[in-house]
């Protein structure tokens, strides 16, 4: 059982909680609790978010923690010294120690982040590097980890790194089926905008979401209009002018996108070689696939593989 404290304090940004469901899930998706996550402030008691929204807490005392995450405010401000000393003594007894969004203000206010590697919210970075320049910091990532200290950019980056951690304690596949369950991406490499691209082209009507599926489940097939149409009980033309109306490209364009992203949660995994990937993901090809890579996210797939490399090697 790995204890995680979630700290908050007066004015806390309460999206960050969202973290808690992560881990919810990964003991869900182990039919065991691999987490007790709890939440915890200075003092104690309801503490006020910056939404107006209260949450209970219990105060910090002298408890011990596998891992402490520190949430983050709408604009940082001087923390109080009981949470700075709280925060020093987590860094020598707790395995890990994570800031969430500007979070990571608080652990530079308690000299953990000097000589760090370190990210924030894009729009604090610049603030936290003049306020604080010991730190290296790298605005463009979507969280960094420089040994048992993880930081992550701004809001929903919180549900990036606690995947990571999860990930790092119960392995991929466990931290897969959790962004699954919660319809996020399991992996954003670096500071690269990914997407799902089911959600993505966010068609209205169930028959085009059933083409889709389909597309998806049978990525090895062809897959032509005829096929997608037939899934979706239209004709070719109907099928085809609905298709490009609810999702503004075309059923080739999609089925493309489609197996760029099977074929990139394959190259991030590593199991496989690059023939093998084509192949699975319907490409047939490596060139093919080459080029609808090129077309997609703007670099080959032995470029995804490289980074994903680096970042598993970090």
């Amino acid at each position: 059982m790995r204890r995680i404290a979630i700290v908050v304090f007066p004015g806390f940004q309460i999206l960050d909680l969202v973290v808690v469901s992560v881990f919810e899930l990964a003991n869900q998706q182990l039919a065991r609790p691999a987490y007790e996550v709890g939440v915890v402030s200075e003092h104690g008691g309801p503490v006020l978010s910056s939404s107006g929204v209260r949450v209970e807490s219990a105060p910090f005392g002298r408890a011990r923690f596998d891992t402490v995450m520190v949430t983050g405010a709408m604009t940082p401000e001087p923390s109080p010294p009981g949470l700075l000393a709280f925060l020093q003594r987590a860094l020598a007894s707790s395995r890990r120690l994570a800031s969430i969004c500007t979070g990571a203000f608080i652990l530079a206010e308690a000299g953990v982040l000097d000589g760090r590697r370190a990210t924030t919210h894009w729009h604090f970075a610049q603030a936290l590097q003049r306020a604080h320049p010991a730190i290296h910091l790298e605005p463009d990532r979507i969280f960094v980890n420089d040994g048992s200290v993880w930081t992550s950019a701004g809001m929903t980056a919180c549900i990036d790194l606690s995947l990571a951690l999860v990930e790092e304690d119960l392995g991929v596949e466990v931290a897969r089926a959790v962004a699954r369950k919660m319809v996020v991406y399991h992996r954003r490499t670096g500071g690269q905008s990914q997407f799902s691209a089911l959600l993505d082209m966010a068609p209205a009507s169930d028959r085009i979401q059933t083409a889709l599926a389909y597309a998806k489940k049978n990525l090895r097939q062809r897959l032509s209009v005829d096929d997608l149409a037939a899934a979706a009980n239209l004709s070719p033309r109907q099928f085809s002018r609905a298709f490009s109306a609810e999702t503004g490209q075309s059923p080739a364009r999609a089925v493309e996108k489609l197996r760029v992203e099977t074929a990139r949660e394959l190259l991030e995994e590593g199991r496989h070689p690059i023939e093998s990937v084509a192949a699975m993901a319907g490409f047939g090809d490596p060139e093919r696939m080459r080029r609808a890579f090129l077309r997609t996210m703007g670099q080959p797939p032995q470029a995804v593989r490289r980074t994903a490399r680096r970042h598993a090697a970090a």
